[in-house]
């Protein structure tokens, strides 16, 4: 995934509860609260004194009790900004999460924590605002996370889905409009978004920072931050009506890539039990091993210098593209490795990818120029690549190309997480998402874009600013509704659906998205396949 697009991730668990009957203030207009911007525990009773039980809607968390907000209609509460780690500032900085700290009183948690640190927003191509963080508050302090629920006590133990975005590493948070969890949390599940570092604050190795570890590794502290979120929901999400022994993470591009990770991960074991994964995932090119990372990391000089700097003069310093690294510890092996073995953690899988999310990072070659480079790479395999990706004219060769970009960046790695998976003999279900966002009038078309998926797979049209038709809305409730029930059982089949089947290699059946939705198979099997074996060897 590129620049600022973001995956939703959906985390719930187990908490404290307070003498909690229900969330909320019965509707007395005071739940949302304008005056909690920074997390500042504030005296929020009706009459000026501080909460002190949990009958009025404060909820216990590890660190305190918290106040959240209401839904306009009433119907979902949500806690935005909730602290799960200590701030990974000044001397934390490249450490792994700590505790939270402890506050006293009542926090308001009614406003998003700031994003992580990284360059300010700014729209470009098909990703407009609605796609991308807001342009304040941005920082080092961002560990935070956020929760949706439409339960009424605490004792109704709904399934969690925990959100984790994308911004290839680099960008992303949760107040991006499309990760909205209401429209969720309204239809069952207890909707959590994550945050965690990203770039150089998020993945970044050094000698100095591997040997004060304790563990001999640096590098994954982005994937560490999520692996602390999912453990704060096991320990607090039954107090907003979560079941910690259901939980679901969801992903997009490398949101994907972390859910990926994190099913590979021996940390992560036990934190859930199923797996969204939205085109993205790590089964070829692989991450980088330590001793490469760290090498380049000491080329930036000593650990303690570079604590000194501040953020901004951090990311001057080092910029550029950052993301997983197989350390040792988070990642033990590289991930193709630990599934081959079958070494990951056991989990449910939905996963699949859009019809038209190629990214291409050069210009578009004419055919001949297509057809001679097929002949270098493939040799006597060429006539097979060509006919697979057909260089006839220029324009034929465009789409090619277009075509080849999107499975080798994301095809065919859920292609590849969705056989094995199914291969082991556990549930998946593929999908494939073809809709076209309307546009309006001159505006240019992308198609089913990298990340369109999104607010329909959450319910989130009404935050896009586009054309939308009857078709959008019903295919946004459908989409919706599957997600929903993957998060509950396992199986996103439900009353008044198509019927979805488990993907199994031999039958390639997959759900596609497209005005409506409709049961079919992989009908690029032979491609993904030829792409696999030429990037894999395999």
């Amino acid at each position: 995934m590129i620049r600022d697009k973001r995956l939703p991730i959906f985390i719930l668990g187990a908490g404290l509860l307070v003498g909690l009957c229900c969330f909320g203030d019965g509707g007395r207009g005071e739940a949302v609260r304008k005056d909690g911007a920074d997390g500042a525990v504030r005296k929020d009773g009706a009459d000026g004194t501080v909460r002190k039980d949990g009958a009025d809607g404060t909820v216990k968390v590890e660190g305190g009790l918290i106040s959240g907000g209401v839904s306009s209609a009433g119907d979902v509460h949500f806690f935005k900004g909730v602290p799960f780690a200590a701030p990974p500032v000044g001397s934390l900085r490249w450490k792994a999460p700590q505790p939270v700290v402890p506050w006293d009183g009542v926090r308001a948690c009614v406003q998003f924590g700031p994003s992580p640190m990284q360059n300010a927003p700014a729209p470009f191509m098909m990703w407009s605002e609605e796609y991308l963080i807001r342009e304040k508050p941005i920082g080092e302090d961002c560990l935070y996370l956020n929760v949706w629920t439409g339960a009424k006590t605490a004792k109704e133990k709904r399934p969690v889905l925990v959100w984790i975005y994308g911004g290839a590493f680099v960008s992303g948070g949760t107040n991006v409009p499309i990760y909205d969890g209401e429209a969720m949390a309204r239809k069952g599940v207890v909707f959590v978004s994550i945050a965690y570092r990203e770039g150089i604050f998020g993945f970044f190795s050094h000698p100095d920072l591997t040997r004060e570890s304790g563990h001999k590794a640096s590098g994954n502290y982005g994937l560490m931050d999520q692996i602390a979120a999912l453990t704060w929901v096991q320990k607090n999400i039954a107090a907003f009506g979560g079941d910690p022994g259901n939980v679901t993470i969801a992903g997009q591009s490398a949101g994907s890539m972390s859910v990926n990770c994190l099913v590979a991960s021996p940390l992560a074991a036990g934190l859930f039990q199923k797996a969204i994964g939205e085109s993205g995932a790590s089964f070829t090119g692989g991450n980088p091993g330590l001793a490469n990372v760290e090498a380049e990391g000491q080329k930036l000089g000593d650990i303690s210098g570079l604590r000194s700097l501040s953020a901004a003069d951090l990311m001057k310093k080092a910029p550029g593209f950052r993301g997983p690294v197989i350390d040792g510890y988070v990642l033990p092996e590289p991930i193709a490795n630990l599934f081959k073995e079958g070494k990951e953690n056991k989990v449910s899988l939905l996963t699949g990818w859009n019809e038209d999310e190629g990214i291409l990072f050069s210009a578009l070659k004419k055919a001949q120029d297509f057809r001679l480079e097929a002949d270098t790479k493939y040799g006597v395999d060429s006539s097979t690549f060509l006919r697979l990706f057909p260089a006839g004219t220029d324009s034929e060769a465009a789409v090619s190309q277009v075509k080849l970009s999107r499975d080798m960046l994301f095809g065919i790695q859920n292609y590849t997480w969705a056989t094995i998976v199914s291969e082991q003999g556990l549930k998946v279900y593929v999908y494939r998402f073809v809709r076209k966002p309307p546009t309006v009038s001159g505006a240019p078309k992308y198609g089913a874009y990298h990340t369109a998926e999104v607010p329909y797979a959450y319910d989130n049209l009404k935050f896009v600013k586009r054309p939308w038709e009857p078709v959008d809305y019903n295919l946004a409730d459908a989409m919706s509704s599957y997600w929903v029930n993957f998060a509950k059982a396992g199986d996103p089949n439900g009353m008044g659906l198509v019927a979805w089947s488990p993907y199994k290699a031999s039958d390639s059946k997959i759900m596609i998205f497209g005005n409506q939705p409709m049961a079919g198979s992989l009908q690029d099997k032979e491609e993904l396949d030829f792409v696999v074996k030429k990037m894999t060897g395999n």
